[in-house]
């Protein structure tokens, strides 16, 4: 039995394909022939398709495809349509937002209007995938829980690229695409505004964040730990409860004193992933338009301590501040 304490999963069961259920007529089909990978399912299901995209997932990808096209030929256009330098500083390379003389207008394609129209696709596509994927819930009868989770990080995306610039008035407080451009612009926008680790969403946004990975943590472990018993079928277990679930439960109980259920974890596991982005969201809507300075906020309400005052008044030289001549 000890071959099942690994993440792997050892034995693998083929069977007929699994094609879903029957679609409405209105539907578009399936797309593709189920296949099976050997190396997959030593880590999932080894089943591979069909798909169903739907209009919708057509949408979703035609907008993405269109986004990232706009992206990609702006970047490369910046080294000259070389592919070596393009491949070269590709993490380097950026799109950016239009500059504040724009405001929230329409700018000129090379002044910022590349950025307009690749964040317009790329959020058409957010959106469009966000409805396929609540529309395939419904369709089988299943809870929406996936979607709403979903939409809160898009909120998350939405409070960076569209909503706070809004509030402040100009689409360059927008992040730009590009992967060391955007982490430059999280640097410079926490300096700007006093230190954003002051921020009590941010905050809040990292202890959800470090707790939903010890959450995930705990239960996978938990699982795999009573996959000897037939833990990995949750469904089964919640519903009749066999030796796989009140092992977990009594090792928990005598761990920690805490009972979760097979069930309850998941709504906290849920809970604690939807409120990172959700926080990290409100604490992004709060800067600069709410709070300029975290740092100093943090001051004032007790959370941060001043800087001490050791030079106190520092003498300025006469004539250091007067203009020149």
């Amino acid at each position: 039995m000890a071959r099942y304490q690994s993440i792997f999963t050892q034995v693998q069961v083929h069977g007929p394909n699994e094609e879903g259920i029957d679609l409405p007529r209105t539907s578009l089909p399936r797309l593709g022939r189920p296949v099976h990978s050997y190396w997959l399912g030593k880590i999932g299901d080894a089943q591979i398709g069909p798909v169903y995209l739907g209009a919708w997932g057509v949408a979703s990808l035609v907008c993405g495809f269109i986004a990232i096209e706009i992206i990609g030929l702006n970047m490369w256009a910046t080294v000259d349509w070389d592919p070596v330098e393009f491949i070269r500083q590709l993490p380097f390379l950026a799109l950016r937002p239009p500059t504040a003389e724009h405001g929230l207008g329409l700018a000129p394609l090379q002044e910022g209007g590349w950025w307009q129209l690749a964040g317009f696709f790329l959020t058409a596509s957010i959106l469009l995938w966000w409805v396929r994927m609540y529309r395939r819930a419904r369709a089988l009868g299943m809870g929406t829980h996936v979607a709403w989770a979903f939409l809160s990080a898009i909120f998350l995306y939405l409070s960076l690229g569209i909503i706070r610039p809004v509030f402040m008035g100009s689409f360059e407080e927008a992040v730009p695409f590009g992967i060391v451009p955007h982490l430059n612009w999280t640097a410079v926008f926490s300096v700007r505004y006093g230190n954003f680790f002051y921020n009590p969403f941010h905050m809040l946004s990292i202890f959800f964040l470090y707790g939903s990975t010890m959450l995930f943590a705990m239960h996978g472990a938990t699982i795999l730990a009573v996959v000897r018993f037939g833990g990995e079928r949750e469904a089964d277990e919640i519903v009749d409860r066999g030796t796989a679930a009140e092992r977990g439960a009594l090792f928990w109980r005598w761990t920690m004193g805490f009972n979760a259920t097979f069930e309850s974890i998941h709504r906290w596991a849920w809970w604690f992933a939807v409120l990172t982005t959700l926080t990290g969201g409100i604490g992004i809507l709060l800067t600069g338009t709410v709070v300029d300075n975290w740092y100093l906020w943090g001051v004032k309400h007790g959370i941060a301590p001043p800087y001490p005052d050791i030079w106190g008044d520092f003498p300025v030289p006469q004539g250091v501040l007067e203009a020149p001549q």
